[in-house]
């Protein structure tokens, strides 16, 4: 999930999961793969960094609960 800022100052939190595309049009438009469409403040490279970041953190919380978990002989 990232938090991103709608064009009228609301924020809001998107499952970075089901970001199809990213368009500058000037505007960030963010295309959901429901089809739904989310017009953002942030610049489209800004995104794709939260959305990197967040996958890391995923990916490292995962590892750390894997190793534990094997670590006490599950």
């Amino acid at each position: 999930m990232i938090r991103v800022t709608r064009i009228n100052d609301a924020e809001l939190v998107v499952n970075s999961d089901l970001i199809e595309f990213l368009e500058a049009i000037p505007e960030t438009m963010i295309t959901l793969t429901t089809g739904k469409k989310i017009m953002v403040r942030e610049s489209v490279d800004e995104i794709v960094q939260r959305v990197a970041a967040f996958k890391r953190a995923a990916s490292a919380r995962v590892d750390i609960q894997g190793r534990a978990a094997m670590s006490d002989g599950r």
